[in-house]
């Protein structure tokens, strides 16, 4: 079959379809450091070995947390030390915090269920938002295209606070990007809107540009909160969003306003989900209606 899509990146297949609502719906990370090269499955035995992997990923499966490899943008030599970050995103309250291990058991005396709740005091408490740009090019060769050079200029301007992290679904959007612990999830950024992204973040704010989604949110809902986004200045934690039915969402700010946002799903031509991957019909969802209703 022939799509008029063969041969491209699938990125720049992608470039019509829209952004809003397709950030992984994610609530807990378990982000583990792990310089050097990566396999095709994020948590496998040829990276983190046959000893912790089936248990680690049964924890996580059960916790519903997402494992997550991170490295240092750049070459970096592995010390014998790693980094973790666990954060919980979600509407308001988000937290991260960060710890060292020396031996990768050490995350089995982790009790991943309290990322469901307030900080747990496992590390320290991180203050500055950071950022996660997916580079997994074993996944996809459009994260290691667009994903490194993005990371790579934003270790320069804020050192400590970007990795290059493994896949966090959506690579046709590529470069993906992920703020924690918010949850705010960016697709085809440059390394201008990237900084933009940042520094709104450092300041509390949300930049809309390349914006999918916020991660605790399903994606009929985190269309429903960049459509609002779009209308009206709120900082991150400003806005909440809740279902009223399978195609409606209720948008409410902190001061009382409220939306109803109605969606509906438009279709596109198969294209390729996935570098040099077979085409596949696609679908995403689309604002229908933006309704303000009475304050509360």
């Amino acid at each position: 079959m022939n799509t008029g899509f063969e041969g491209m990146l699938c990125s720049a297949a992608a470039t019509q379809t829209p952004l809003a609502g397709s950030a992984t719906e994610v609530t807990g990370w378990l982000c583990i450091e792990h310089p050097g090269a990566w396999g095709r499955d994020v948590i496998g035995d040829e990276v983190l070995g046959p000893e912790i992997t089936p248990e680690l990923a049964a924890r996580t499966a059960a916790a519903r947390v997402r494992p997550t490899l991170i490295r240092r943008p750049g070459r970096n030599e592995f010390t014998g030390t790693r980094t973790v970050l666990i954060a919980s995103s979600r509407p308001t309250g988000s937290w991260c915090e960060r710890f060292e291990i020396t031996d990768l058991k050490q995350l089995l005396d982790v009790d991943l269920n309290l990322l469901a709740g307030p900080p747990p005091g496992i590390g320290v408490l991180v203050d500055d938002p950071l950022v996660l740009v997916c580079a997994h090019g074993k996944r996809d060769q459009c994260c290691a295209l667009l994903g490194r050079p993005i990371a790579a200029e934003l270790a320069t301007k804020y050192p400590g606070q970007v990795w290059e992290c493994s896949h966090t679904g959506g690579h046709r959007f590529a470069p993906a990007l992920v703020l924690l612990p918010s949850g705010l999830t960016y697709g085809r950024l440059d390394t201008a809107s990237a900084a933009e992204m940042v520094e709104a973040a450092r300041r509390g704010a949300v930049s809309n540009t390349g914006l999918r989604g916020r991660s605790c949110y399903s994606p009929a809902e985190q269309v429903a909160e960049v459509a609002v986004r779009e209308q009206v200045s709120a900082a991150v934690d400003d806005l909440t969003v809740a279902l009223d039915n399978d195609t409606a969402a209720l948008v409410t700010h902190r001061d009382g306003r409220r939306w109803r946002v109605t969606v509906r799903t438009i279709a596109f031509p198969a294209r390729q989900p996935s570098c040099n991957a077979a085409p596949k019909p696609v679908t995403a969802l689309a604002v229908d209606t933006i309704q303000a209703l009475p304050v509360a």
